[in-house]
């Protein structure tokens, strides 16, 4: 039976290891929270999306995995504390109550705002940051996040809840097909189907964060991003721009050019050296003319392609 256990450690790929068995301290805070997620990357990330939702965006009705996805990220640092950063996405009279209930629970309120224009409802994008062991994190972040959400919840079921901001926006939904494989080879990076959303995702392993002894990493935040939406001939676009202060000015020349949107340019993390800075866009179009404008943008980062780069 020894000799049988090892033959089959022995034959089976090193992918079958690559996805970490989920820690118990951390299966603990998927339980406390009631959420999902996963652990990849030394990382757990909690999902809370924002089902509850139905944007409207420019007279467009976006899917939820378009941009309206809330998550918390945790991981090890020195002498196995955990760094937690997350991002909560908010409707506007969820904003100061969360915000509350984060900070008198001991963790901080890192950045809050916009990544959309002309959006119904409007909503506002969170930042949270804290220290300790996960538990104690998990117990932190719980209150705040049983803020979100509850009105739209309550009204679901019948219950009470606060006053509506105004009559429910009607936007027009995009069917049709969307070929990500084409998306994919014009930027330069494979990304996801998630419904009918096509999402890439591109870290920025050449900027090293350091928080408490622990690597911020694609998965705790220090991410570009951009998020598809439509078909070939008509479709949205949305994402984000993760930049060096150097960098900050030719991304939005290459976007502009491209006639993309800018929607904000902030940061996400205080204290990190160097100073990382996140531009939030839009558009509209052809499927690959968004692409191509994403790419003219991403060229002009440390994110660019190794083939782009080896051009340079």
């Amino acid at each position: 039976m020894r000799r049988w256990f090892a033959l089959v450690l022995w034959i089976l790929p090193a992918s079958a290891f690559a996805q970490a068995a989920m820690p118990a301290d951390y299966q603990a805070v998927l339980t406390a929270l009631g959420k999902q997620g996963d652990f990849k990357e030394n990382v757990l990330r909690v999902n809370i999306p924002r089902n509850d939702l139905h944007v409207v965006v420019d007279g467009v009705a976006t899917p939820t995995p378009f941009g309206f996805g809330g998550w918390l990220a945790l991981t090890k640092g020195t002498g196995g504390m955990d760094v937690m950063m997350g991002d909560l996405v908010l409707t506007e009279d969820e904003v100061n109550p969360v915000m509350s209930a984060l900070v008198t629970s001991g963790l901080d309120v890192t950045a809050l705002h916009n990544h959309f224009f002309f959006d119904t409802p409007r909503i506002y994008y969170m930042h949270v940051h804290g220290h300790g062991s996960a538990a104690e994190l998990a117990a932190k972040v719980k209150p705040a996040l049983g803020l979100i959400g509850i009105n739209s919840t309550a009204a679901r079921r019948g219950g009470p809840s606060a006053p509506p901001s105004g009559p429910p926006a009607n936007g027009r939904e995009i069917t049709g097909p969307l070929d990500g494989a084409a998306l994919a080879r014009i930027v330069g990076y494979q990304g996801e189907q998630n419904g009918a959303v096509y999402k890439i995702t591109i870290g920025r392993p050449d900027i090293a964060l350091n928080d408490k002894g622990a690597a911020i990493n694609s998965r705790m935040g220090l991410n570009t991003w951009a998020a598809f939406y439509g078909n070939n001939t008509d479709a949205v676009i949305a994402g984000d721009v993760a930049m060096l202060d150097y960098e900050v000015t030719p991304v939005l020349k290459a976007l502009r050019a491209n006639g993309i949107d800018v929607v904000a340019i902030h940061h996400h993390m205080t204290g990190t050296d160097p100073t990382v800075f996140f531009l939030h866009y839009w558009g509209k179009g052809s499927a690959q003319k968004l692409a191509t404008a994403f790419r003219a943008a991403l060229d002009r980062t440390g994110a660019r392609p190794k083939a782009t780069a080896a051009q340079r």
